[in-house]
């Protein structure tokens, strides 16, 4: 089929900022589809009947659909493969039958106004996102894209930073790049906002970090203080050694069985933004406690299951990584998670008592793999002098399903 779709992306200087292409396209189309800001930014070359994208957007799709093999264009700000768009109609319409012809998009534009190399800045986007999604990409001496939802994002930014302590960080507010009502200001994070702000805005962040902020580690094995938790949790060592065993990759979706604090499906989350996980935890207050500490620390899509394994583990998305951090003698529960596991992952089960060294051994004979003990000791004080204590020996079985 005619590639009868075009998506063309479009800037705050409306129609004149279109190459003759994207104007041709846009005049022949016989229906428009896009925001209302998009249509009324491109109304001087429409011909054919405009269709204002419907609330949620997907209500769209149908209408669109049904007119496969007419010409129909899109409109789009900017890019429309960048946090646009242009992947939701991917998704639908096959390549071939569709051109894209996107517009500078304004987080080019913000580089290109801050003189800053796209390819060493980090981007966020808070469209339909929590606040909390910020939070990683705070890195001392990071420059930051901040895509806003509304006027109010850089007020509810500028706090973020503050009360995580990145007060000193430098925040350019960029309104309307690219149009007639583009504007720059900058100020300090803790600094009041100058009024009014334009709805259709952007952050630029030139992250600084005050004296004690919790700056994230890029390694695995947060401090523990980093976690609210009853003392249920996979201490710092363990966890470290534990993210390793499991080797997280782009996009995996990990189990935590027995998630207590939350602790490792949250650094399993942050190792990259694609990576999924699902906490499994019987006890409502710590599974409250996980979700609030997956917020805290930034990765609020942390899913949080309350039940017991394995009964609750039945109708969830299949795991590339389980992890068993309590409960392996409770029959079935192994036998569970491994019948779950997509070929290829990787199961990693701790335990500290007899009977789940036991289970872990059988285990161990069942589907193979490599089993390890793993023994911390911390410096405490003895009367008047210091020595190390040893923590419980921590026995972990490793396997990869064939």
């Amino acid at each position: 089929m005619a590639r009868w779709l075009s998506i063309i992306g479009l800037g705050e200087d409306g129609a004149e900022g279109l190459s003759p292409a994207a104007r041709t396209l846009l005049a022949g189309a016989m229906h428009v589809f896009g925001g209302q800001r998009h249509l009324a930014l491109a109304a001087p070359l429409l011909r054919g009947e405009a269709h204002p994208w419907r609330s949620p957007l997907a209500e769209s799709w149908p209408e669109l659909l049904a007119l496969r093999g007419r010409p129909v264009a899109v409109l789009a700000s900017g890019d429309p493969f960048l946090f646009g768009v242009g992947a939701s109609l991917a998704r639908l319409v096959p390549p071939e039958e569709f051109l894209a012809l996107p517009a500078p998009s304004s987080l080019a534009l913000a580089c290109a106004r801050l003189g800053w190399a796209m390819q060493e800045v980090a981007t966020v986007s808070l469209c339909g996102r929590p606040l909390e999604t910020l939070r990683p990409a705070l890195q001392p001496g990071a420059r930051v894209l901040v895509l806003a939802a509304d006027a109010a994002t850089p007020g509810a930014v500028g706090g973020f930073l503050c009360r995580h302590g990145f007060g000193p960080t430098r925040m350019h507010l960029l309104e309307a790049l690219g149009g007639p009502r583009e504007r720059h200001r900058r100020l300090m994070a803790g600094e009041p906002l100058p009024a009014p702000i334009d709805p259709l805005n952007l952050l630029a962040l030139e992250v600084e970090a005050a004296p004690g902020a919790r700056v994230l580690p890029l390694a695995s094995g947060l401090p523990d203080e980093f976690f609210e938790h009853d003392g249920q949790i996979t201490k710092r060592e363990i966890r470290a050694v534990t993210l390793s065993s499991l080797a997280p990759r782009q996009g995996g979706m990990l189990w935590d069985i027995g998630a207590g604090s939350g602790s490792l499906g949250i650094e399993w989350m942050l190792r990259h933004p694609a990576n999924r996980a699902i906490g499994f935890e019987p006890r409502p207050e710590r599974a409250a406690r996980a979700a609030g500490n997956a917020a805290l620390l930034g990765v609020p899509a942390l899913r949080i299951v309350e039940g017991r394994a394995p009964e609750a583990l039945a109708g969830q998305p299949a795991p590339d990584a389980v992890f068993v951090g309590g409960g392996v003698s409770h029959p079935g529960l192994l036998d569970a998670a491994w019948e779950a596991l997509r070929p290829g992952g990787r199961i990693v089960a701790n335990a500290v008592t007899l009977e789940g060294e036991s289970a872990l051994v059988a285990a161990l004979g069942r589907w193979g793999g490599t089993l390890a003990r793993i023994g911390v000791e911390r410096l405490d004080r003895l009367g008047g002098m210091h020595g190390f204590r040893p923590a419980m020996t921590v026995t972990q079985w490793v396997a990869e399903k064939p």
